[in-house]
């Protein structure tokens, strides 16, 4: 079995057993869920645990960190890889997983950079990336009462499976990284090592130090000689 053939049988296999588990072995709904769902969209978060609105929020930033590897990934790909990228804002995970599962190798990315390319290829916006990702993660950590959250783990299934799809989210990154890698003329293998042993924050830096893409035309026909 090919190495592309056992990656997807794997991402694959992954994405049914979230699925699986999410809905038949996580903890139960509980009543308040979608008024806990509905203050945390809307900002109203006094007295919901710092840790839980952290993790929301982040949940929120994680498919922009995707998305900018996935539209330059979705050029050369069968797949209409925005409607998994919009998908993912709602449920993560859920919507990424096939993707990376169906997906083809894409090393080279030919034509112009569309805006929205342009904007997600943009170094500012990995910095704002940046910025939003360390300033939630600090604001959980310093001010959350993890004692409470591991109850509520426990205890409530949005916020049991909310919190692995975060970690899904964040293991899962460098399943495009090495085409994006290529795609931008990165050839040290030690680059993507260090992203990927230090998720979620290596992902962040790679974002912003990453070079931009470099925009390739394809080669015209040559006429035939008569």
């Amino acid at each position: 079995m090919n190495q592309p053939t056992l990656r997807k049988i794997t991402l694959g296999f992954l994405w049914l057993s979230f699925i699986v588990y999410a809905f038949d072995f996580a903890p139960p709904d509980q009543s308040d869920t979608l008024d806990l769902i509905k203050r945390l969209s809307t900002a109203q978060v006094e007295g919901i645990n710092p840790v839980i609105v952290a993790l929301f929020n982040i949940m929120g930033v994680l498919p922009v960190m995707y998305a900018c590897l996935l539209y330059a990934d979705g050029r050369g790909q069968r797949l209409p890889a925005w409607a998994f990228s919009v998908a993912s804002f709602a449920v993560g995970a859920f919507a990424l997983l096939p993707y990376l599962t169906l997906r083809q190798p894409n090393p080279s990315f030919i034509g112009k950079k569309t805006w929205l390319i342009k904007l997600l290829d943009s170094r500012w916006l990995g910095m704002g990336v940046a910025i939003a990702t360390i300033s939630l993660v600090s604001y959980g950590v310093t001010q959350g009462n993890w004692q409470e959250f591991v109850s509520q783990w426990q205890t409530s299934r949005f916020i049991h499976v909310m919190s692995l799809d975060f970690c899904l989210l964040c293991l899962l990154f460098p399943a495009m990284l090495g085409d994006d890698m290529a795609r931008r003329g990165l050839k040290d293998s030690r680059i993507f090592w260090a992203v990927t042993l230090s998720p979620l924050f290596g992902a962040v830096i790679y974002l912003v130090l990453r070079p931009q893409l470099a925009e390739a035309t394809l080669p015209q026909p040559t006429a035939a000689l008569t």
